[in-house]
């Protein structure tokens, strides 16, 4: 497939996804409009969000993984959860970034832009290639998430990337996706109250990201398993 059609096919999904949001905040105002009150003036509440804010002190408990080290880390301007796993009778390491929603209108934005500002700060250096986006299946709840997937190369080690924005029964690294979750959910008074996931997981120097993706895709099937059974 051309670059020329892979952007016409991103522009359309974009599209088609704003018209949608523009089509539930349409119908979702009707009823408050009715009653004279504007149901964005005070969205739901996130039930949840004590237990959420408590991911950056504690981060989770990964079956099959063992917490090496674990502290908040201010990347940008949120405190995130930094947790140093390794994998259970395997050499296996990974760093687990999570930024779970820290309040009732706050919104994902630019999580990604920070974690690029954040590598090139602590490495030197962070030059992303081979990027796309990928689909996995949680078994358990066959929810399915999109992610995006890249390496990223550092002054030190390269590792390959997975980030996405985790809700209760989905997951996508674009903010259109959660929002429009969001205002589906909102229909019903309910949220999707949402975590930020960003996996690194070591790998050969400027190697192919292809050879981990198995073992980077099934880390983060655990990680939106654990969040969706535990956390969300």
């Amino acid at each position: 497939m051309t670059s020329a059609k892979i952007f016409k096919k991103r522009y359309f999904a974009q599209v088609v996804t704003l018209l949608l949001l523009l089509l539930i905040l349409v119908i979702g105002a009707i009823p408050g409009y009715l009653k004279g009150k504007w149901q964005w003036e005070e969205p739901p509440p996130i039930t949840n969000l004590k237990k959420l804010k408590q991911i950056r002190q504690t981060g989770l408990v990964l079956p099959g993984w063992q917490t090496i080290e674990q502290a908040e880390q201010l990347i940008g301007e949120q405190k995130w959860s930094l947790q140093l796993i390794k994998k259970q009778d395997a050499k296996t390491e990974a760093v687990l970034l999570l930024l779970p929603q820290n309040g009732p209108r706050k919104q994902p934005q630019v999580e990604w832009t920070e974690i690029n500002g954040w590598g090139r700060s602590r490495w030197g250096q962070w030059d992303i290639a081979q990027s796309r986006l990928v689909e996995f299946t949680v078994k358990q709840s066959q929810a399915k998430v999109k992610a995006r997937f890249f390496r990223a190369a550092t002054k030190e080690q390269t590792f390959a990337v997975l980030q996405w924005y985790a809700w209760r029964d989905s997951g996508d690294p674009s903010t259109l996706q959660w929002l429009l979750a969001d205002q589906i959910a909102q229909l019903h008074q309910q949220r999707a109250a949402w975590v930020a996931v960003s996996i690194l997981v070591p790998m050969e120097p400027l190697g192919k990201i292809d050879t981990v993706w198995s073992e980077v895709k099934s880390l983060g099937e655990t990680v939106q398993d654990i969040l969706m059974t535990n956390e969300l």
